[in-house]
This record gives C-alpha cells, structure tokens and sequence, in this order.
C-alpha cells in the first residue's frame, strides 16, 4: 500500500510507520517537527525510518497552505493516517490558540486534499478525552460526548465533527479513532510514564496527582499499532451498502463513517503504575500528592465490543509487560549508566 501518515514523528506515527515499512508498504511521513517536547527525540525517530528505502520523509506544517494538498497530490496514498496533532491536556489552557492551528486548521486542510485527490480509507486520531466530564464507564463510542473538559478534547471533538461532514458530503470513506492512554518504547516525554522515569533516575520527587487514584486505560503501543493496522482494511461502507454489525456499531447513517476506541478496557491506578516502574527501575520514587489538575479526568476506560467485532482482537499487554519494555528502551537510548539527564546518543 501507499499510506500517508501525517505526524510520523511522533510517537505514534513513527510506530505506525516502522511497522508499515517493514512490511514493504511505501510511507510518506509527513511533520512539523515543533517543539512542543524535544525535536531531537523527534528527529531520531525520523532517522531509524529513513533507513527504509521506501520512507520519504516531508517537513511542513499542517496549517500551512497548500503543504497537505502538494503531498497528496504528489503522493497519491490509498490511505491517510493523520495523527499529527497539538497533543497535551494541561498546555491547551495555556496555549489554546495551537490547538486551533494545528487540530481544526490543520485537520481541515487535509480534510480538504482528501476530497480534491481521493483515498481508499481516512483513519483519524482522536481521544479518549473526548468523552469530557459526567462520561459512564466504559466509555462507549455510541454514548453522546458533548461535555469535554479540555479545550484539547474540545478541538479533537470538532475534528470528528468535521471529517464526518467531509465523508457525507464528499463520501470521503473516513474512521475516527479515540485512543486511550499510549505507552511504550520511544513515548512522549510529556506524560506522566516518561515524566516519572526521567525523575525518579535523577532523584528527584515525582507528583502524583490524584494522590495516585485517578486509573488510566493504558494501551502498549505494539497494540495500538496492531489496531491500526487491521483497521485499514475495515472501510466503512457507503450508506446502505451494509448494515450495522450490532448495537455497538457506530456507522453513520449518512455517510461512510465509523468512531471507533482503541483501549484494552482494564483500567489501572495512576499508584500501581508507579509501583510497577519502580519495580522496574530498581528504586523507589519520592511521591508528592497533589489534585487533580483541571481539563484532567478521574478515570478512563474504553468499551472494547466495537474494536473486538471489527479486527478480532482488543489490547491485552499488561503494564506489568508494557512498563519493563519502556524502561529497557529509555536506558539504552538516554545511556542512563553515564548521566540519566543526558542528551540521546548518536
């Protein structure tokens, strides 16, 4: 396949990418590379997929006029994958305008090429988040999320809202997709697993919010990526042309539309995460209790039914596995024996 993943230096992008690769499809990345969290970390993602012939690798912004639409006009993909995105809860109350930049203009522009230059499937990333305040647990994808608590889950509701418009309209055959939670080698250095790791080998306390209460549905990125792979296949169909598959099912009646949750559906303690990674580590963490900041959530856990009657499978990688396996990647990667604070070696 030819796959268009915007954000391929992300974190999630550069998992998607590495695996679409070697498995012999073409991948045209395409990142700002901001510098909402270190671009070096950014660019050492893009270095391990330029040694696939097969990546080429576009540096643009979303927003900029024109960059998305020269891409797929160029490119031509079967699939897009847009996970590009201003990530991050607690910075969008302090930096809300590049939420609207990067998520709702950046999202329209690519919304806009899609429809000039055609694709086989839109997978759109969206989040948990979503589902806001007053949400009943599990969170199921056909419950109304009309109450987010972030402008972060604000601006990730209006790019559903959005593309679902774009499938009715223009039968842009789109998935939007609420992830929950990812982790694993090669995370964001902004949440809390990369936060905690970095602190506790540099000892220094670590704040714990929720005084360790708030769960978290944590899925291991090897699954989230495993998702994502079978649900490009899974095309949402044009009104009519099938039915629901249950009561779980969030086809649009309208248009060829899906929203579907990646998450395991096994909640975990924000505390028994922590005595996890210090178990990993080899020592103890230094825990100062603090309230929940605002636009934060007391708990998530998806519904898994949809995830599981599409591709057969849901995530099943416990912490207990998933946190071992980061921990693993961080020493090798920040050399942690040497400095734990050190730049990553080259």
């Amino acid at each position: 396949m030819r796959v268009l993943v915007t954000g391929s230096a992300g974190f999630i992008g550069h998992a998607l990418s590495r695996r679409l690769l070697s498995e012999g499809h073409n991948v045209t990345g395409f990142d700002a590379f901001s510098d909402y969290y270190d671009v070096d970390l950014k660019r050492a993602r893009h270095a391990e997929l330029a040694a696939f012939p097969d990546f080429e690798p576009v540096e643009a912004r979303l927003e900029t006029p024109g960059a998305l639409l020269d891409t797929v006009a160029r490119f031509r993909p079967e699939i897009v994958v847009h996970l590009a995105a201003q990530a991050g809860v607690r910075y969008s109350i302090e930096n809300p305008g590049a939420y609207v930049d990067a998520n709702i203009v950046g999202t329209a522009n690519l919304l806009e090429a899609v429809r000039t230059h055609p694709v086989r499937h839109l997978l759109l990333a969206s989040t948990s988040s979503a589902y806001g305040g007053g949400a009943t647990s599990p969170f199921r994808e056909i419950d109304r999320a009309v109450t987010p608590v972030s402008f972060y889950a604000a601006t990730k509701l209006a790019t559903e809202a959005m593309a679902h418009s774009y499938a009715h309209l223009f039968g842009v055959p789109t998935t939007a997709l609420r992830f929950f939670t990812v982790y694993g080698p090669w995370g964001r250095p902004d949440m809390a697993l990369f936060l905690f790791t970095r602190k506790i080998l540099a000892g220094q306390p670590i704040e714990v919010f929720s005084g360790g209460t708030a769960e978290r549905d944590f899925t291991y990125i090897d699954d989230l990526v495993e998702g994502l792979m079978r649900l490009m296949n899974c095309v949402p169909p044009k009104p009519g042309e099938s039915a629901p598959i249950g009561a779980a099912d969030t086809l649009s009646p309208v248009a060829p539309y899906r929203l579907v949750n990646i998450g395991g559906g096994r909640p975990v303690r924000l505390g028994r995460m922590i005595d996890v990674l210090e178990e990993a580590l080899g020592r103890p963490a230094e825990r100062i209790p603090l309230p929940l900041p605002p636009g934060d959530v007391t708990a998530t856990r998806a519904s898994t039914g949809l995830l599981q009657a599409l591709i057969g499978a849901v995530p099943e990688t416990s912490i207990e596995t998933g946190i071992p396996a980061f921990v693993r990647w961080y020493r090798d990667f920040y050399q942690t024996d040497v400095d734990p604070l050190a730049e990553p070696s080259r």
